[in-house]
């Protein structure tokens, strides 16, 4: 697939003082005189729609499991911005929501806590931990290979804007091979979290334990690929949900 990347832009209001929230009302107006309001707000439900695919829990041959969830919702993604490399922390919501997913995994049997070195992923770690007995007391260790895809020059700036002004932006954000400007495609983070995989599961099957991993939904897309037999079209479509809830892989 032959596309060209739309270049950077940025929300309308420069002053530095604003709050994401405020940029991003202030946007939306802007995009309503210039669009009108009508295919705004069906730009905004498109990026709003959620259809999460569901996750997976083989749990029943025992040790070793892979836990694996995605982070909590942060100010980006209610503000409808790329994230990627930048360190956002979870909101209240995402907070609730990491709080659900500890009650499901309060009685799980965790030796081994792994999440990216983003904030995000660290805070959904400790709340997703915090009814463990034994998980709320491990060490969290950091490893940046399961970390967000890299967005480049688009990090930071609004999905909206984009999708209205570019709209070929909507068939680039999901093209598995498809590289922002001075980002990553998703095979490239498919690359570095195989690489990671292929260094934790022998040691988690010669050690017998179970590993609990807090990541991102591209970085996540990887690890269900590999899982769960997707092509790269499958695996760039689905959907994972935010923070409540896991999938258990059975790694032995």
């Amino acid at each position: 697939m032959s596309v060209t990347a739309p270049q950077t832009m940025s929300l309308v209001s420069h002053d530095q003082n604003l709050t994401p929230k405020q940029k991003t009302e202030d946007l939306m107006l802007e995009l309503i005189e210039n669009f009108g309001k009508d295919e705004v707000e069906e730009a905004v439900k498109y990026l709003h729609y959620r259809n999460p695919t569901p996750l997976p829990k083989n749990e029943k041959k025992g040790k070793p499991i892979l836990y694996v969830f995605r982070h909590g919702e942060t100010s980006d993604n209610f503000n409808m911005l790329f994230s990627g490399w930048r360190d956002v922390n979870i909101t209240e919501k995402g907070k609730k929501q990491a709080l659900a997913l500890a009650n499901k995994l309060a009685k799980k049997d965790i030796d081994m806590l792994i999440c990216s070195d983003q904030i995000r992923s660290i805070e959904t770690m400790k709340l997703a931990m915090s009814k463990n007995t034994k998980g709320k007391n491990l060490e969290i260790i950091k490893e940046p290979r399961i970390k967000e895809r890299r967005y480049g020059d688009w990090e930071g700036q609004s999905k909206l804007k984009m999708l209205l002004t570019h709209p070929e932006s909507k068939e680039q954000r999901r093209d598995f091979d498809f590289v922002p400007p001075n980002g990553e495609s998703m095979a490239m983070v498919e690359g570095r979290v195989l690489a990671f995989l292929r260094e934790i599961l022998p040691l988690m099957r010669k050690h017998n334990v179970n590993v609990a991993l807090s990541c991102h939904g591209n970085s996540i897309r990887a690890i269900r690929k590999k899982y769960e037999g997707l092509t790269n079209e499958q695996a760039a479509h689905i959907e994972t949900i935010l923070g409540e809830d896991y999938a258990a892989y059975y790694v032995g």
